[in-house]
Parts: structure tokens; sequence; C-alpha cells
């Protein structure tokens, strides 16, 4: 039942008192656990060099990374929201990575998470974002599907929407709601964000690839079925 109460949760966007309730229940889930986020910090940072941190994990744990999330699920995960300034020091990481959260805030808590993120970064430091991109619900509209288009419409429409028969109209229009969704980025909007935060040298990648070795096989392609999740995104990487 709890696992099921979760899943509905991710589903909203969480504001006023439920998120109020959810961050209330996870700081007791920890408090129980012996775990606070400074003890998390500091076990951390005692055995790294390199330093990782992987916002928005929720239960896809990355070793050799802080994981944080706003509502954890682990006692093993920071509690972090990254609408607000960031409990690290300047020049912090060498490593930021997020997959598919930045779409869960405003376009402007967004940007400020991007700043943020450039803060903490050390110089030469990277981030690697991969979100839902705004040219796959585009191209899901087109005339000509691909198998795959057609195979994910029916797929969105028996898991998630209900509809009375399988049509792309019905799919994007719960895409660009459903989950918590808020901000829908296309590559220019995002890439655009990243610079704007004072990012440079921002490069297009393939899901789960990189040209840096700490950087491949990140995303949770599993958490899908075959190619869904390579066809709803995009991943850029950028440079401080």
């Amino acid at each position: 039942m709890r696992k099921v109460a979760k899943r509905l949760l991710r589903k909203v966007h969480l504001d006023g008192f439920a998120m109020r309730l959810i961050l209330k229940s996870a700081q007791i889930k920890r408090r129980f656990a012996g775990r606070s986020d400074s003890t998390i910090i500091e076990s951390y940072f005692a055995k790294r060099e390199i330093t990782r941190l992987h916002i928005g994990c929720g239960g896809s744990l990355l070793e050799g990374w802080l994981n944080s999330d706003i509502a954890p699920y682990s006692g093993k995960v920071l509690q972090l929201d990254a609408t607000r300034m960031f409990p690290f020091a300047n020049g912090t990481f060498d490593y930021i990575f997020s997959e598919h959260m930045i779409e869960h805030i405003s376009y402007v808590s967004g940007c400020a998470m991007l700043a943020e993120c450039h803060r903490v970064l050390k110089k030469n430091g990277k981030i690697r974002i991969s979100t839902p991109d705004l040219r796959f619900l585009i191209d899901l509209y087109g005339d000509s599907k691909s198998p795959l288009q057609k195979e994910y419409i029916k797929w969105a429409t028996d898991s998630f929407i209900g509809a009375p028969y399988c049509d792309d109209t019905f799919v994007i229009n719960n895409f660009v709601r459903d989950w918590g969704h808020l901000f829908i980025y296309d590559e220019k909007t995002l890439r655009s964000s990243l610079e704007r935060a004072g990012f440079t040298t921002v490069v297009r990648c393939e899901l789960n690839e990189s040209q840096d070795d700490m950087l491949k096989n990140l995303e949770h392609e599993d958490r899908m079925p075959k190619g869904f999740l390579r066809l709803e995104s995009m991943t850029l990487e950028a440079t401080k």
C-alpha cells in the first residue's frame, strides 16, 4: 500500500500543505533511521576524491554519487530541494547529473537550479541533464509515425490515460500535465538556460552515452519499455 501511495504522490505536483507533509514524513523517517542530512553529506565526502551530485534520484541510486531527492525514499538519500540554495560551498563537485527532474519544476525554478549547479561545481566541472524533449511531442503529432511512436501511443493510452481509443492528441495532452510536469523544454531553451547560468560547451548526447566516462550509463532506461525513454528524452552536457 505504501508503494502505491508513493507512486501516486509522484504523479501530482506537490505544493503547499501536501509538500510540507511529505517533507515532514521524510524527516521523521530519517530520524528513526538514525541518519541526518549532515551525516549523509559528511559520510559521502569522507570517501570520495571525485565528487558527484545526483539531483532528483527517486528510487534510482547511483554508486559513487551523492544521491538526493526532495522526498527521499531511503535513509541513504540526501533530502534536497533543488529550487532552493544548495547546502554546499562554491566549487564542491566535479560532476552533477539529473534525469527527468527539471521538468517537474517551473522554468524560473529550473533556471535557479542550474545557477546553483554552476555555483557548486568546480572549475571545468560538468553537468548532465536528461529531460523530456518538446520535439518528441511535436513529432508524435505528425502524420508519418514510426512503429516505435505507434507503440508508445498505445502503451501510454493503456497505461495512463484510459481514453476510448488510441490517439496522439490524448497522449500529448496527458504528457504535458501528468506526473507533475510543469515545463517541457526543447533543446534551444535548455541550451539557453544552461548558458545563462554560466555554462559553456553545451553538447547534446545520446542516452547513456558521453565523451566523459564518468557520465556514461547513468539514465535508467529499464524503467520503461525498450526504446521509450530514448524516444522521450534529450540529454545535454555542459562545462563550468
